[in-house]
């Protein structure tokens, strides 16, 4: 149901993300500037960029929404009590943002009693803002997104999500089914765009088999929104966990479903 606390706070995310998003984009065209570490490897780095661009972030939210709690990728979980919680990934795609690719974006999901009901995906690269509300269908720079019903793994790419926590045979057999069903693997560094992705029908959909909640959750809301669909990640409610991430256009449901069923 969208009433006016939803509403007030789909809104509020779709202008944070975007002020979020140029602040980032300032820090990419200074990124030589950066300060980054690593974190558990060499492959999962941060810089003060995505410290920063989270910590603004929150600092809006708190001031237009004084008890909703946060659950973001720098700075870990923080309980609210009103029910609403905010996931955040400050820079999804950070590997890529550090190197000069412009393939990252600002992704945040809103929860409401532990439930998506509200995602922004913000892509400033590319001037491409996607949206969606439970309910109320998902939007791409303000314009009604659906997926066309013809999109398949055979007429356009699929994502594989694939990270330090791979493990390479899995990785293999997935790009082998795939391979052999007329598919061909995409990844452009960022689960959360790639899910913005399925949802505008560029790709087929996105295969992984480790992401966490803040770069899925918002975009495997968007995709549902966009008439897509999605498994449902963490059957727990344990968001501080990752988990496997299934997304698809329609017709491309029952291929992808198969490469991604238990072995």
């Amino acid at each position: 149901m969208i009433d006016d606390a939803l509403a007030e706070r789909y809104m509020q995310a779709r202008e944070i993300a975007a002020r979020a998003g140029a602040l980032a984009l300032v820090y990419w065209q200074t990124r030589d500037q950066l300060v980054i570490e690593s974190k558990a490897s060499l492959q999962d780095i941060v810089s003060e960029a995505d410290r920063n661009v989270e910590r603004r972030i929150r600092e809006e939210v708190e001031q237009n929404f004084p008890g909703d709690g946060f659950l973001g990728e720098e700075f870990g979980e923080t309980p609210g009590s009103t029910g609403f919680t905010w996931v955040i990934d400050p820079i999804d795609g950070t590997s890529p943002y550090l190197h000069g690719m412009p393939n990252w974006c600002v992704a945040i999901c809103l929860l409401r009693d532990g439930e998506p009901v509200a995602a922004v995906i913000s892509a400033p690269t590319h001037r491409e803002d996607f949206a969606a509300v439970a309910g109320g269908g998902a939007l791409l720079n303000g314009a009604p997104l659906r997926i066309p019903a013809d999109v398949t793994i055979g007429n356009t790419t699929t994502g594989v999500g694939t990270s330090q926590y791979s493990e390479p045979e899995r990785t293999a057999e997935i790009a082998r089914d795939l391979t052999a069903r007329g598919g061909i693997m995409f990844n452009n560094g960022s689960g959360a765009l790639m899910l913005a992705y399925v949802a505008a029908g560029r790709l087929a959909g996105v295969i992984s088999e480790y992401m966490n909640a803040w770069d899925c959750l918002g975009g495997l809301l968007i995709v549902r929104e966009a008439g897509g669909q999605t498994a449902k990640f963490r059957d727990d409610g344990d968001f501080s966990k990752p988990d496997r991430v299934l997304a698809a256009a329609p017709a491309a449901w029952d291929a992808l479903s198969a490469i991604m069923a238990p072995r």
